[in-house]
């Protein structure tokens, strides 16, 4: 192919929808690649990969996101769907989660608050102002959920998407290193940890690993979206 029919080529797909969709499925597909050839090495993440690989893709050809977006959009779409899946795996897991019940309840409550809680104060003391801490008070929740509980509490949802989408990825990339380090084995322990901690990111890192870590991970980030979206707001009414 020579470079006249590669230039039209470019030039038909960054004017059409269709240049976001490619560029996105291209950049996961790389982003993969070399996930797999590093031995899943956790610090090169497919996910974390494929983003920086189209920022810099946008920054160097100066196409504006809400271009990039009108066909990255058939992309997001499917998040919903790929969300009511997890059901699925959820389901198998079914006979474990009715002996567990009870601890994982504790657990996503003590998640919430205390992720919530120690990200305020910790902020707080670095002397971060009042707007930010209400920003990043909802940043382990699913980006959606945590936005409009940003709008709630008086954040910058725009400011909680950076925040949200930071702290799944850096829970995907260190998760699990972190599990083995404390020595925690036990991959509904750790599912239940990585959905609380990271959401959405950090519950395709735990299908990753296992079939059982995903389940209980995807439990953990839809439970949790709907206790934090009830107790974050009860926290930073106290804190303040």
């Amino acid at each position: 192919m020579n470079n006249t029919a590669l230039t039209q080529i470019w030039v038909y797909l960054a004017a059409s929808p269709l240049f976001g969709l490619t560029v996105t499925l291209v950049a996961y597909q790389i982003a993969h690649h070399v996930y797999a050839r590093s031995g899943r090495n956790p610090l090169l993440n497919p996910v974390v990969t494929a983003v920086l690989l189209l920022i810099g893709l946008l920054l160097l050809t100066g196409i504006s996101y809400q271009d990039y977006f009108a066909g990255a959009q058939f992309v997001h779409f499917l998040l919903g769907p790929a969300t009511v899946a997890l059901a699925i795996p959820l389901y198998r897991q079914f006979a474990r989660l009715r002996q567990l019940w009870l601890p994982v309840l504790v657990a996503l409550v003590l998640g919430v608050s205390i992720g919530g809680l120690s990200a305020v104060l910790i902020a707080g003391i670095l002397g971060a102002d009042s707007q930010t801490l209400l920003s990043l008070a909802p940043k382990s929740v699913t980006a959606p959920v945590a936005m409009g509980i940003a709008e709630r509490i008086g954040g910058l949802p725009s400011l909680t998407a950076v925040l949200v989408v930071s702290t799944g990825v850096i829970g995907a990339v260190f998760g699990t290193k972190l599990f083995d380090w404390m020595g925690i084995q036990d991959d509904s322990v750790r599912g239940i940890a990585m959905g609380v901690a990271a959401h959405g990111i950090g519950t395709a890192r735990a299908f990753q690993v296992s079939t059982e870590m995903g389940a209980f991970s995807g439990l953990a980030m839809a439970l949790s979206a709907f206790l934090a979206s009830v107790i974050l707001p009860w926290i930073v009414s106290w804190v303040q």
